[in-house]
């Protein structure tokens, strides 16, 4: 894929629309672009926009940067809200999975998580 047309593309939309989902989108795009340190830095702030506080796909798609710069704390915290937030009991299920996989990071042991 190429991530330098997505980015344009989403830049293009949000100039249109001015969403924060597609700012965030936008970020995703811009993680897989140039690093999950730029996707963060992208990533629009829930200060500014008060609507992804409690917006699930937004603390997801931190928590996965996150873990992209090895932040475990901080991931870990983010899926915690995810996990909060979400109802859908797989999407609950696939987001304690991941994060699992941190704690398995954290402690060296990877075969003491639940997959």
């Amino acid at each position: 894929m190429n991530w330098a047309e997505v980015v344009q593309l989403y830049d293009a939309l949000l100039a249109l629309a001015g969403s924060p989902v597609v700012a965030m989108n936008r970020a995703l795009a811009v993680a897989e672009l140039d690093g999950p340190h730029a996707g963060l830095q992208a990533l629009p702030a829930i200060e500014t926009d008060p609507r992804l506080a409690e917006y699930q796909p937004y603390w997801a798609a931190r928590a996965e940067l996150l873990a992209r710069t090895d932040a475990s704390e901080e991931a870990g915290r983010a899926y915690e809200l995810a996990i909060g937030l979400e109802r859908d009991p797989a999407v609950r299920r696939f987001l304690e999975r991941r994060r699992a996989t941190l704690t398995e990071f954290r402690h060296g042991d990877p075969g003491s998580a639940a997959s």
